[in-house]
């Protein structure tokens, strides 16, 4: 009994810390592993910030809209300060963990964001 509560301990450590690991994947790590290069976005010359004029060639800002208009308590990316137009990087940050921008002015908004 003794050793099935230990394998049973450690199976659920292995899910946990799978768990745990999926939710630090930064996006850097995300677009890397769908095979777009630091070029794509960053360009070839001296690395600098990427413009959301960048960020839309890939990810439609009506798209993203929709599919998250049902979120709640709001939608994020149709919000009433910049409809579906807010800077990405407001709160997707590619090389450091992302964060919610609505909750430090809406404490209810507490939406994750990948």
């Amino acid at each position: 009994m003794k050793n099935l509560t230990i394998i049973l301990a450690l199976v659920l450590g292995i899910f946990a810390a799978s768990a745990i690991a999926k939710d630090n994947v930064l996006l850097d790590q995300t677009h890397a592993a769908k095979g777009i290069k630091c070029n794509s976005c960053h360009g070839t010359g001296e690395r600098q910030a990427v413009p959301m004029l960048k960020c839309v060639q890939c990810h439609n800002t009506e798209k993203l809209a929709l599919k998250t208009e049902n979120l709640k308590p709001t939608n994020p990316h149709n919000n009433r300060h910049f409809a579906t137009e807010t800077d990405c990087a407001k709160c997707h940050h590619v090389h450091q963990k992302s964060e919610n921008l609505c909750v430090s002015c809406h404490p209810r908004f507490d939406l994750v964001t990948p």
